[in-house]
């Protein structure tokens, strides 16, 4: 395994980790999402921007929509204390994510049953650079298009392997068993 497959995994785990906060409900899946910074340059130290679970802000929400929104409120000092060696006085969250790969459990959704906008078109106005996925989302509720709708927008879609099982067993935990 390559150092940059190794980075991949750990970020992803630290993912696995967020959707383990989910709680679990039959109709909907646990997801977590990591947002890493690697700025001023793609060759930067990566920096954890924000990470985020299914459920976790109130609203029937997802774990890519929660991380994009606890990095949206980020300040100025907080946004500082996580680049110390750079001079960021005046950088914002949405200045940052054009810089930001997005490390997300299961497929980012392409359609909402809620009506709620789905995370992969937040990720697209987010404007991110690349999105690391642990596994598609499976067809148990609605047949998701994510991956191609970030692909179309221009924003790099890697497939992380060696992770799947384990993505979607968290992504599907509170199912019935017969959807497992």
């Amino acid at each position: 395994m390559t150092v940059g497959e190794e980075e991949h995994i750990h970020y992803l785990r630290v993912a696995l980790d967020e959707a383990a906060k989910c709680v679990p409900t039959p109709t909907a899946f646990c997801v977590g999402c990591v947002l890493v910074v690697r700025y001023p340059s793609p060759s930067a130290t990566p920096v954890v921007l924000a990470t985020g679970y299914s459920r976790e802000l109130p609203g029937n929400t997802h774990a890519e929509a929660n991380a994009l929104a606890k990095a949206r409120d980020l300040n100025e000092p907080q946004i500082a204390e996580l680049f110390p060696t750079l001079s960021l006085s005046l950088l914002t969250a949405d200045e940052l994510l054009p810089h930001t790969d997005v490390y997300t459990t299961l497929e980012p959704c392409s359609v909402r049953t809620s009506g709620l906008a789905p995370c992969a078109d937040a990720l697209i106005d987010a404007r991110v650079r690349r999105c690391f996925i642990g596994v598609g989302e499976p067809d148990d509720f609605v047949k998701c298009e994510g991956a191609r709708k970030l692909k179309d927008a221009g924003i790099e879609v890697i497939w992380v392997k060696g992770v799947e099982g384990e993505c979607l067993e968290a992504a599907r935990r509170g199912h019935d068993a017969d959807t497992t």
